[in-house]
């Protein structure tokens, strides 16, 4: 992977070759997270050491994280290439996407697929949470503006 910033995935068979195994798809969180070294999420200062399990060990506080720490994947079962497909449905969905849907999709139950959509969901919404401060024009509609102007 040159860029993980840039991944365009069309197909769905893409996303599956470009995330063959769960290692695959660690490496790649850790390519956007960490920029390949290692960064503790307790101390940012704190140097980092590889644990034979796979895990990483803050030197400073001496607690043990992964590349799911502090994300939205952290302490839950579902493996990364699950995560990512449901991500890539979720936004390539033209009119949006079902829990019954995506259980179907990935292969859990809807509550889990529920769960998921909730964590996308609320991921998406706090990536743009400052895009929209001034007023927008939505169908020739302007929503907003000064109250004595409204009818």
């Amino acid at each position: 992977m040159k860029d993980p910033f840039k991944l365009y995935v069309k197909s769905i068979m893409a996303l599956y070759e470009l995330f063959p195994t769960e290692e695959a798809c660690i490496k790649h969180l850790e390519a956007i997270n960490w920029h390949d070294k290692p960064v503790s999420p307790f101390d940012k200062t704190s140097r980092v050491y590889k644990l034979k399990s796979g895990k990483y060990r803050c030197k400073n506080t001496g607690k043990n994280f992964t590349v799911r720490t502090g994300t939205m994947f952290e302490k839950t079962k579902i493996s990364l290439r699950k995560w990512f497909i449901a991500i890539w449905l979720v936004t390539n969905h033209k009119i949006g996407l079902s829990s019954y849907q995506l259980a179907n999709d990935i292969e859990v139950t809807q509550k889990t697929a529920w769960y998921m959509l909730h964590k996308i969901r609320h991921a998406m919404r706090l990536a743009n949470e400052n895009i929209l401060e001034e007023a927008v024009e939505i169908d020739e509609t302007v929503v907003g503006g000064k109250n004595g102007n409204r009818h």
